[in-house]
C-alpha cells in the first residue's frame, strides 16, 4: 500500500468511529416525582377492606414520571435501594350503579408498587397472603413484614416477603381469623431489629411474637434503561 493510500485510511478511521461514539451516549434519565399531598373523601362504606373506624379522609399523592401521571399513591414511600422505592397505590373506582347519573367515584387503598427512578418503570408487587384490610406492611431493606390472611380467610399469618422473591422468607401461623368479625386492627405494624435481624409481630389479643431471620442477598435486579441490542441478521455468504 502506498504512502498516500495509508494516509487516506488513517484519516478515515476517526470519521467512521464518530457515529459509534455518538450512539454510545447515555440517554437522559427519567424524572420520577411524588406530588403534593391532598385529601379525598374516604369511608368504611367506600372501602370496607381498607378504611379504619372513623376514617373520613385519605391523603393521596400523584406519582409522576416525566411529568405524566402514572398512579395515585398514599402513605409514606420506602427507599429499597438508591434508585428504587416502594409506595402503596390508591385506586379510584367507579361506584356508579346502572341507572345512576355517571360520575360517582370512590377511593380504595390498593397494592404496593415498586418504582425504578432510572428506567421510570412502575411494577405492582405480589405480596403473599396480603390483605388490604389487615396487612400493615413494615419495610426494612428489601423486606416487607406484615400480618397476612390465607386464601381461605381462616388463618392469620406472620409474613416476611422479599421484593421480587417468589416465596416468603417467613410464613408462620399466628392465630385463627374470623373474616366476618375481624378485630380492628387485627395486627399492629411489625417492628424490625437490625442485629440480630429480628422482626416482632403484634396480633390483636395475643402476646407479641418475634422471629430471627437469616440475612440473605437482595433479589431485586435493577435493569439498565437501554434495551439489549439485537445484531442484524444477514444472510450467510455463499
Amino acid at each position: 500500500m502506498g504512502k498516500i493510500a495509508r494516509c487516506f485510511v488513517a484519516a478515515a478511521i476517526p470519521i467512521l468511529a464518530a457515529p459509534q461514539a455518538m450512539s454510545a451516549t447515555p440517554r437522559k434519565g427519567h424524572s420520577v416525582v411524588l406530588g403534593a399531598a391532598k385529601s379525598v373523601p374516604y369511608s368504611k362504606q367506600a372501602d370496607p377492606a381498607g378504611a379504619t373506624a372513623g376514617e373520613d379522609a385519605l391523603k393521596i399523592r400523584a406519582l409522576l414520571v416525566d411529568g405524566l401521571l402514572k398512579e395515585w399513591t398514599t402513605g409514606d414511600a420506602h427507599d429499597v435501594t438508591d434508585r428504587s422505592f416502594v409506595v402503596r397505590r390508591v385506586i379510584r373506582l367507579n361506584d356508579t350503579l346502572p341507572g345512576d347519573k355517571p360520575g360517582k367515584w370512590i377511593w380504595q387503598r390498593g397494592p404496593w408498587l415498586l418504582v425504578d427512578r432510572v428506567t421510570g418503570r412502575v411494577t405492582p408487587l405480589k405480596l403473599p397472603d396480603y390483605n388490604p384490610g389487615v396487612s400493615q406492611v413494615s419495610w426494612f431493606r428489601d423486606y416487607g413484614a406484615y400480618c397476612g390472611v390465607t386464601a381461605s380467610g381462616k388463618s392469620l399469618y406472620a409474613v416476611v416477603a422479599q421484593v421480587e422473591a417468589r416465596k416468603p422468607v417467613l410464613a408462620k401461623k399466628l392465630s385463627a381469623f374470623d373474616a366476618e368479625n375481624p378485630p380492628d386492627p387485627a395486627c399492629s405494624q411489625p417492628e424490625w431489629q437490625r442485629e440480630p435481624l429480628r422482626v416482632t409481630f403484634h396480633p390483636a389479643g395475643k402476646d407479641a411474637v418475634s422471629y430471627d431471620l437469616v440475612p440473605g442477598s437482595a433479589v431485586l435486579v435493577e435493569d439498565s434503561e437501554d434495551e439489549p441490542e439485537t445484531p442484524d441478521q444477514q444472510p450467510a455468504p455463499k
